[in-house]
Parts: structure tokens; sequence; C-alpha cells
């Protein structure tokens, strides 16, 4: 019996998490906690993440047809994708997504493989309106601070930058994202794409990147 109520008082305490939210394009540009090789949470804006609220339309679905059931789908929002993942028998929460359709979903933020996706607890089906809604309802709660936020860009800019010119031979852009945990993969992939639009860096190779000094 005590072992059943610890139980259920761990699953409550996960369900306490507040789903915050957001817009894809957040959650892709915050930083991802680990507690060693563990995704403990997203730090965005001062809030410690570990369940999102999002609305997004369906711009993909991959349905796996082995032994192994799992289900992906892509959903995009105007400011960025992510992927939701639902593995087992919870993959018939999405017995009735279907592409281009726009979705609410509330669930746990994860990471795997360099990527952060969602594991959805709860699917609905939405007007598309309701996409502009939560564009209107995230700016309006959005923090007022542009000028640390550009001291935050360059910063990162600058780290990244950094880990390139350090790395005389180049360096495989796999390795920065990992070597780089506290940036989101995402903004690594932006920043050094900007790089090699402005002459910054170039690509010796696929997939690496080198300081053009």
């Amino acid at each position: 019996m005590g072992y059943r109520c610890l139980l259920n008082a761990r699953r409550w305490k996960i369900k306490r998490h507040i789903a915050f939210k957001l817009r894809i394009g957040d959650i892709l540009s915050g930083k991802p906690n680990f507690e060693g090789e563990r995704f403990t949470n997203l730090e965005l804006d001062g809030r410690t993440i570990v369940r999102a609220n999002v609305i997004g339309n369906v711009v993909e679905k991959f349905e796996s047809s082995g032994e192994k059931q799992y289900t992906f789908v892509t959903i995009d929002d105007g400011s960025g994708q992510i992927a939701l993942k639902l593995f087992g028998d919870d993959v018939e929460k999405f017995k009735n997504v279907t592409q281009g359709q726009t979705i609410l979903v509330i669930g746990l933020l994860r990471h795997f493989n360099n990527e952060i996706y969602v594991s959805p607890e709860i699917i609905k089906e939405q007007d598309p309106k309701y996409l502009l809604l939560r564009k209107m309802e995230v700016e309006k709660t959005r923090p007022k601070s542009d000028a640390v936020s550009k001291e935050q860009i360059v910063a990162v800019k600058d780290k990244i930058l950094g880990a390139i010119k350090n790395a005389e031979e180049g360096i495989e852009v796999e390795k920065l994202i990992t070597d780089l945990r506290d940036i989101s993969p995402e903004i690594i992939k932006q920043e050094i794409q900007k790089f090699l639009e402005e002459g910054i860096a170039f690509e010796p190779r696929p997939g690496i990147v080198r300081y053009l000094g």
C-alpha cells in the first residue's frame, strides 16, 4: 500500500508541472538543461519548463510498419517546427490526426539525439484561427528586455564562433552541438548558416565547418 501511495504521489507531482503556452520558436531557442546525460528541463526567459502547450499545423506524419509501434508527427506554427513522438499503445492518440489539421498539444518536453521534441499527453483539433491568437497571447506575455536579449544573442554568437576558431582543422557540426549543450542545436545551426553566408566560415566537407581567417 505504501509503495502505491508513493507511486501515485510521484504521478501527481509530474502532473502538477505547468504546461506553459509557447510558440515553437521559443522552445527551439530555449536552453536545455541536463543532469548528466538525462534531460531535465528547458530554460526560457527565466522560466523552468517541463511541459508545454503548443498549437501548430500538421505538416508531416510517419507511422511505423514493423513490430515496434511508434508515430512521429511534425507541426509548424510559423515560428518553427517541432516533432511530436509517441510509442507503443500511446500511438492511438494520433489515430485521428491527419496532415493539414491544426492541433493543440499539451505534453512533456523530451530530448534525444540533439533534438528537443514533445511527448503528447493531450491532442485536440483546433480552428486555424487559434494560431494567430496564440501568437498574440504569447507576445503579450513576453518579457520586454530587448537590450538583454541582444547581449545574449551576441554572447551566443561569439561562443559558437570561438569554438569554430579554436578548431584549426575544422569541426563537425554535431560535435559543436554536443560541446555547446547550453545552446539550442537549432540556434547553433542558424548561426553556422549565417557564418557561411557572410563568408566568416566555410565547409571543407559536408557537416564540417572551418573558420575562414
